[in-house]
């Protein structure tokens, strides 16, 4: 219970900021002069950023200090720390502060001005301005994965879930955290602010789908699985990129229960699609561009770390924006799902083929 309560508590600055940045954005949109709400949030998302960044700084220096002190190093090592955890330490703390100065200057006019010329979004509105900052956060929590190292959170993953239900737990988890994630897409576009929940789904491009957009969806999605599994030959065959072993733990460790059951198998394909479709292909590409939503939607799978497998997800954020683009959100939902009930029923049939 009290991790799904941290996954609430995680949205929960996330929901404060959109909510605010919509006042404002219906402000802006209204012709007012005078914005304060703009203003709040744009101050409260600085503040954010300025504490990450000075907390990563510190850290970063820090780590380099103490590097430079081969006493002191002696000694910590005579009590089991390894010195070598400075690097990791080193690039968390860049993990922090880097993206939080960049952060901070999107929040500046001029730069999202120039920016402008490569997204379509409206440098002088509250809510592109904060959705733009906010995208920071995405990479902030994959370089912090990156620095902790995926074989080290593997093990502090285990050893969290030998202490609950660790299957119940995961698909507990999984479907909170989509469905907020789908909320804080209808929120973002306005909910509850400036449209009302059918204006925010058409906004989304969620809608009941037709005959053929769900045949489309099902066959984009069931075409996309041998598309990967061409992909990943090739990459591994013909490139000898191989595939991240860490990788692999960590998403067992994640998901693997999820394999397991016919109901896992659903919760992998329709919970994600129904968070991340809404939030990246409805919410965000229309602002952002197919590219840069295909990046953010590959970056936000961090157990993938930077593998061949992040590559991939980032060929499936294109094909989705363009099934988006080509239909609507409703099509790449059923496209998503689709692909990744595919990937469990493969999965599934793989470990009864092993218990034979």
């Amino acid at each position: 219970m009290a991790n799904l309560l941290q996954i609430v508590v995680m949205f929960a600055p996330l929901f404060l900021l959109l909510w605010l940045a919509n006042i404002g954005e219906k402000a802006y949109r209204g012709g007012q002069a005078r914005n304060p709400f703009a203003r709040i949030t744009v101050l409260l998302l600085f503040a954010l950023y300025l504490l990450l960044f000075l907390i990563g700084l510190l850290v970063h220096a820090g780590s380099l200090v103490l590097q430079q002190q081969p006493q002191m190093l002696d000694q910590m090592a005579q009590i089991g720390f390894d010195p070598q955890q400075f690097d990791s330490l080193s690039l968390i703390a860049i993990g922090i502060w880097l993206p939080s100065l960049i952060g901070m200057l999107i929040l500046a006019t001029p730069i999202r001005t120039r920016l402008a010329r490569f997204i379509p979004i409206d440098p002088l509105s509250p809510l592109h301005t904060i959705a733009l900052a906010m995208t920071m956060l995405i990479f902030i929590n994959m370089l912090v994965i990156l620095g902790v190292g995926l074989g080290n959170l593997t093990e502090n993953i285990a050893q969290q879930q030998d202490l609950i239900n660790g299957a119940n737990f995961t698909m507990s988890a999984l479907w909170l955290q989509q469905i907020l994630t789908a909320l804080l897409a209808i929120i973002g576009v306005g909910w509850l602010t400036r449209r009302t929940f059918s204006q925010s789904l058409e906004r989304l491009r969620i809608a009941l789908p037709t005959f053929r957009q769900a045949t489309t969806g099902v066959g984009i999605g069931l075409a996309m699985v041998p598309l990967i599994m061409i992909l990943q030959f090739v990459s591994v065959t013909l490139l000898g990129l191989e595939v991240d072993p860490d990788v692999e733990a960590l998403t067992e460790q994640l998901l693997g229960s999820l394999f397991a059951t016919p109901f896992g198998i659903l919760t992998l394909g329709i919970a994600a699609a129904l968070g991340e479709e809404p939030l990246f292909r409805g919410a965000l590409q229309p602002r952002f561009g197919i590219i840069l939503t295909s990046l953010l939607f590959a970056t936000v799978h961090g157990n993938y770390g930077l593998s061949i497998s992040t590559l991939f997800v980032f060929v499936l954020g294109l094909v989705l924006g363009w099934v988006r683009n080509r239909h609507n959100t409703t099509t790449s939902m059923i496209t998503h799902a689709v692909y990744n009930c595919t990937l469990g029923l493969i999965g599934y049939l793989s470990i009864q083929n092993l218990d034979f």
